[in-house]
This record gives structure tokens, C-alpha cells and sequence, in this order.
């Protein structure tokens, strides 16, 4: 299920933008145009996260925490154009998880969007052994099998199905896959994924160039099916 994100500031431009970013990454985002507003909106969604302006009419960022944070410990992300640094220490005195500061780039906001989520999900770590389809994955011993039969994969492409084979059916772009590997510096590189993601075809499918497992989401990324049939 996609993750909710309330999106809060009085500007609609940057709203509008953030929201569809935000649609194309796969998450679900609402949004609000002040802290009243928000206060509103977040008891009736339950977000899973919270991006946050500053200064708004009405009530705005600093306020807003001051009253929710008494309801949820849901994780908040500010953005600010100040640059003081008393600015950002006060908003995450007041509850803040993370900052963001204007001007940032859509790619810059969605990776901190994720990280914050990853350490604030609560729940058990993935088991060490996976399974899907007729393909198991050990992470203790590092070893694949499908139908049976085992699989040399790289470190790479290891870690890669790794992460695909956590949450089967999930579609991840290639920046998510970087991100999760720990190679999220690397966004120049979102490329190679696809070398990949190609190279494992190739030692896991019965046929790499029609697919049965690591499937293509066109415009999205990669997904691992986990009702492909043998």
C-alpha cells in the first residue's frame, strides 16, 4: 500500500509540484495550505509522513508542531528558506525529523523522504530467508536457488534481487534500488541498475528476454512478481 504524504504549505506552485513528484515515486500525497488546515487533514488520513513549510498565514509550521505533536509521533520533514541555523534547531526541538532547505531539488526532497521512513518504520527486520515464486533467497548464506537449482550472482546483483524480493509486486524506480543498496551518492549512475537488472535476467530466467520474475514497470522501474508461475 503506498505510503500517505501531507504535503503542507500556502504556496500552490510548489505544492502541486511536490505532489506529483510525489504521485510518480508511488507515494499518496494530500496536502493542506496552512497548520490549521493540516491539523485537519491529519487526523482524518493518518499520513505516514508530514512535509512541512515554515512560515504560513493562519498558522504555520512551528505552531502546527506545537499542537500536533501532542496528538502523533508521525515523521515530519520542514522545509525552510531561512538559512539561520536557530531556525532549523527550533523546528527540530518542536518534533522535526529532517530539513529540507529552499531552494532543493524534488530528488533531493524524495530521498529524504524515504530515509526518514526507513528509520521511523516501525515492525521486524525481513527474514533471512526469502522466498517467492520458486525462488529462495538466503541473505545469511548468500545463496539463490530457483526451482531448486542454485544460482551464482554477484555481490550486485545479489543485493539487488535482495531488495526486490523483500516486497514482491512493489515497483522500484532505479534511484529507489540505489538508495537501498547504500549507493544513493551515486545518482549519476542510476544506469547501471539497468545492467543489472539485465545480468540477473540472465542467470535467473528461463528466458530473459520475456521475463518471469524481474519485471519492467515502464516509467517506473523494476518489480519482482511473486505469483510468476514455473
Amino acid at each position: 500500500m503506498a505510503k500517505t504524504i501531507l504535503v503542507v504549505d500556502d504556496k500552490k506552485e510548489m505544492v502541486a509540484l511536490i505532489q506529483a513528484y510525489l504521485a510518480q515515486e508511488g507515494f499518496r500525497p494530500v496536502t493542506a495550505p496552512n497548520g490549521r488546515e493540516a491539523l485537519f487533514v491529519a487526523r482524518h488520513e493518518k499520513p505516514d509522513l508530514i512535509i512541512l513549510d515554515l512560515m504560513m498565514p493562519e498558522m504555520g509550521g512551528y505552531e502546527f508542531m506545537q499542537h500536533y505533536r501532542k496528538e502523533a509521533d508521525t515523521p515530519i520533514i520542514i522545509l525552510t528558506a531561512k538559512l539561520d541555523e536557530s531556525d532549523k534547531v527550533l523546528g527540530l526541538e518542536l518534533g522535526a525529523d529532517d530539513y529540507v532547505t529552499k531552494p532543493f531539488s524534488m530528488r533531493e526532497l524524495t530521498a529524504r523522504v524515504r530515509a526518514v521512513l526507513r528509520r521511523t518504520e516501525k515492525g521486524s527486520a525481513p527474514p533471512d530467508v526469502l522466498r517467492a515464486a520458486d525462488v529462495t533467497l538466503d541473505r545469511e548464506y548468500r545463496t539463490v536457488t530457483v526451482a531448486g537449482n542454485p544460482i551464482n550472482l554477484t555481490p550486485s546483483e545479489f543485493d539487488l534481487l535482495a531488495v526486490l524480493m523483500t516486497t514482491p509486486g512493489r515497483p522500484f524506480s532505479r534511484l529507489d534500488l540505489l538508495e537501498q543498496l547504500g549507493d544513493a551518492a551515486y545518482e549519476g549512475y542510476e544506469r547501471t541498475i539497468d545492467v543489472h537488472i539485465r545480468n540477473l535476467r540472465t542467470k535467473i530466467e528461463p528466458d530473459p528476454k520475456n521475463p518471469r520474475y524481474v519485471q519492467t514497470i515502464y516509467g517506473v522501474g523494476y518489480k519482482f512478481t511473486s505469483d510468476a508461475q514455473g
